[in-house]
């Protein structure tokens, strides 16, 4: 390892542990293994019959075969339990990865708020250009004056009707206690028909 670290007594411990583990069980392979391999060897007549050492040799690989399989299956069972030691306790590889995640979040950050500002501005443009052009259109039908739009947009309806001679509509006096201004009456000709008579 690059980097030293001092463990604690229980870390060093449990470590330890794991390395006599690893040993004990990379040494019943290889000593089952090669028991495995004498046993297959076809040895000259002894006193013990043929077919009962046959039995015998049967019955040492079977029990020489389950003991790698053991001893296999306990070397697995030493992988899973180191990953979950690194896991648990590898601060240093956790505070990287967390600070990595910090990083990208706040990468992602800077960028949603610089997308923001712009929108900001352009919004802010936007808006300044349309209130140019409503308090311009407004000045010119109100006089300069700072009227409501339903106000500014009733005056400019009651110019244009006034402007081709049609009657105006007949509104309550904009100041108040004064009373509702006076409806004309429009006058009719009644040219070239006989008039209304008069009685005395």
């Amino acid at each position: 390892m690059a980097q030293q670290r001092v463990l604690p007594q229980s870390k060093e411990t449990l470590l330890q542990s794991y390395n006599k583990r690893l040993k004990d069980d990379i040494k019943s392979v290889m000593d089952n293994f090669t028991e495995l391999i004498k046993t297959a060897k076809i040895e000259d007549e002894t006193q013990v019959s043929r077919a009962t050492q046959g039995e015998q040799d049967h019955y040492e690989m079977h029990v020489r075969a389950a003991n790698i399989v053991r001893a296999g299956e306990s070397l697995m069972k030493l992988v899973s339990d180191l990953k979950q030691f690194l896991i648990l306790n590898d601060f240093p590889s956790v505070n990287e990865a967390i600070d990595q995640h910090n990083q990208r979040l706040r990468a992602l950050q800077d960028e949603c708020d610089r997308k923001l500002v712009a929108l900001r501005d352009e919004v802010s443009v936007d808006l300044y250009e349309l209130e140019e052009e409503y308090y311009s259109s407004s000045s010119s039908l109100c006089e300069a004056s700072d009227l409501p739009l339903c106000e500014a947009y009733w005056r400019w309806d009651l110019n244009e009707n006034s402007a081709h001679g049609l009657a105006a509509p007949l509104l309550a006096s904009p100041e108040p206690g004064a009373g509702p201004l006076p409806a004309t009456a429009a006058t009719h000709s009644h040219t070239g028909g006989p008039g209304p008579t008069e009685h005395a």
